[in-house]
């Protein structure tokens, strides 16, 4: 679809030479092979065409770029490191927008160990992030499988979840104070690194979650946390996902906040994973149908997770919940164990079309959604292959489904609105949400009719209007 902007300016070339007087020639990318690795995603679903990139190097480029669009409604979409599952990062197909790419903004500006705090610029790499509080002694626990190129200001933006949500919440959880530029140029300055400030609306949490669409952040003040002295990993074979449901329990029961990741996946992802990726193995000598990848942490090198880790083993062993398991025994073989995690979406690829939905549903209705998805996708595409894996301990699910292995790839993927029409219809009648942690962007706008009130998309409609009264930022995009 492409998006209706008749109502703002194709930029004409005096304006870009505007721009180009703003932040400088060499940071306005105009050439049609330079601006492609801007306007296409990972996955081939959106394709998109700008009028020209621009690659602000500080908050108050971005204020005079914004305050001029503003000016002479010009549409902008905002980026980050575009690793984005939702299209929220891509313009439309007219070629009228503007990409504002904050790649260049990517400074570290400061750690402070007392307080736990680190102020970063949007375009900072989250990988780099996580070495910079690791370096600190300290733990910045947003992870997920982008994150050696995703950007903090689009993990942000999207409210990102990751493998750490359990233990230390999603992306807005992580967040003490944010500058975001508006969309007329002006900036709001909220960069305060308190954990109580009790003063009236809560602006960060309407800029954390919103994909662009109210301003642009440029940095924010983050949480860190004290690095665990000592890591315990599992990965754990069950015969049923409700054995899975009991393993849960029983591992919440015992180890409590200590329980930093419970991942859910299926022999049939695990076969994708040693398939393609050459150095990837199975832990297991017996195949099951589901696998768990479990962490322990502990803020002492006492023992304490190793411990935790065995007394879950031995007692979901002694109980019949799973069927086998491998400790990690050297850091090696932990980061092995989260390989097969972690490429998991990747190598679907290699297996042709893969039909997506990032949803969550509450957890003790996992086993329930998964068994219905499966019978729903099965009947209609027979031979249909479901890799349902992700975030079991926070109810995230990502349920993907790749082709038949004799259906044509096109054929195939011509069926997704009809496939998320399926998986989105069991997912509102067990009351869990369709998007979980990759946003709305262009991708489900049109379903936010079906799961939010007339009253919450008025108040949605009215906040943006608020914030951004020409619909000059991301237009298009989440309403």
């Amino acid at each position: 679809m492409i998006m209706n902007i008749q109502n703002h300016t194709h930029p004409t070339s005096d304006m870009i030479e505007k721009f180009k007087t703003l932040i400088g020639d060499e940071h306005v990318i105009t050439d049609s092979k330079d601006m492609s690795q801007y306007l296409t995603e990972w996955r081939d679903l959106y394709q998109g065409k700008a009028s020209c990139i621009l690659l602000p190097g500080s908050t108050q480029d971005v204020s005079h770029i914004l305050s001029y669009a503003h000016e002479m409604n010009i549409a902008i979409v905002p980026q980050g490191g575009n690793t984005g599952l939702v299209g929220g990062q891509i313009p439309f197909e007219s070629g009228h927008e503007v990409i504002i790419n904050l790649s260049r903004m990517n400074s570290i500006r400061n750690i402070d160990t007392a307080g736990n705090t680190m102020t970063v610029e949007a375009g900072a790499i989250l990988q780099n992030i996580q070495d910079a509080a690791d370096n600190a002694e300290r733990l910045f626990p947003l992870s997920l499988a982008a994150e050696g190129s995703c950007q903090i200001g689009g993990n942000l933006a999207t409210n990102a979840g990751g493998v750490g949500v359990l233990a230390y919440g999603n992306a807005r959880n992580l967040v003490l104070g944010l500058e975001v530029v508006l969309a007329d140029g002006q900036i709001w300055n909220g960069l305060r690194a308190l954990t109580k400030d009790n003063t009236g609306y809560n602006l960060k949490d309407l800029f954390i979650g919103s994909e662009g669409t109210l301003g642009i952040i440029t940095t924010a003040v983050l949480k860190l946390f004290p690095k665990p002295a000592e890591q315990s990993t599992a990965f754990l074979g069950a015969q049923s996902l409700q054995d899975v449901a009991h393993l849960f329990s029983l591992a919440s029961q015992i180890a409590g906040h200590q329980l930093t990741a419970f991942e859910l996946l299926p022999r049939v992802g695990i076969e994708m994973v040693t398939k393609h990726i050459q150095e990837a193995r199975d832990p297991l000598e017996t195949p099951q149908p589901w696998y768990v990848l479990l962490e322990i942490s502990s803020g002492q090198a006492t023992g304490n997770a190793s411990e935790l880790t065995e007394k879950i083993l031995e007692t979901a062993l002694e109980n019949n919940y799973i069927h086998d398991g491998a400790l990690a025994l050297t850091i090696s073989q932990a980061k092995d164990f989260w390989r097969l995690r972690e490429a998991m979406s990747e190598v679907q690829r290699e297996e042709g079309g893969s039909i997506k939905h990032d949803i969550s549903v509450p957890i003790a209705r996992i086993p329930e959604f998964i068994k219905r998805a499966n019978d729903a996708v099965e009947t209609m595409i027979p031979g249909s292959r479901p890799v349902p894996f992700g975030h079991y301990g926070d109810g995230n699910i990502h349920y993907n489904v790749s082709q038949p292995t004799a259906m044509d790839k096109s054929a195939f993927l011509a069926q997704w609105d009809m496939m998320a029409e399926a998986v989105h219809s069991i997912v509102l009648d067990l009351e869990g949400s369709i998007s979980a942690e990759h946003g709305i962007g262009r991708m489900k706008k049109d379903l936010l009719k079906d799961v939010k009130s007339p009253v919450e998309l008025d108040l949605m409609q009215s906040i943006k209007k608020t914030f951004d009264p020409k619909g000059i930022l991301n237009p298009g995009k989440l309403i």
